[in-house]
């Protein structure tokens, strides 16, 4: 059974950093797999933020996000991060990450594509 598991959200004052983990397991790490983050605000939909392909390294990210926030994985670890910085209070909302079988394809484009979600760890921005 595929498992997730967040961790590293918190309080923040705007222009602040964050890191994000994911901690996968579950499956085969050879296998090829994507591992996406998303977050969702109150009373807003689900966002895609950015996918990495670990068995490449290939990267997707968001417009919105771009040249803010950065995705890696440590493979070793089996854990997936995602680098926020110049954080806003628009920001703030539940990221979780997800994972699929196959590359990141449109994924951030349609969550519904991935296979498992993690639980979420909140993120709040303060002004």
């Amino acid at each position: 059974e595929v498992q997730l598991v967040e961790s590293g959200g918190g309080l923040v004052q705007a222009g602040g950093s964050l890191r994000l983990s994911c901690a996968a397991s579950g499956f085969t790490f050879d296998d090829i797999y994507a591992i996406g983050w998303f977050r969702q605000a109150p009373g807003k939909e689900r966002e895609g933020l950015s996918c990495i392909s670990p068995s490449d390294g290939r990267t997707d990210y968001a417009n919105s996000v771009k040249g803010r926030f950065t995705i890696t994985s440590d493979n070793a670890k089996n854990t997936v991060y995602l680098q926020l910085t110049s954080l806003k209070p628009e920001d703030t909302a539940v990221y979780t990450c997800a994972y699929r079988i196959g590359r990141c394809g449109v994924m951030l484009q349609m969550p519904s594509m991935a296979d498992t979600w993690g639980q979420g760890t909140q993120v709040t921005v303060s002004s």
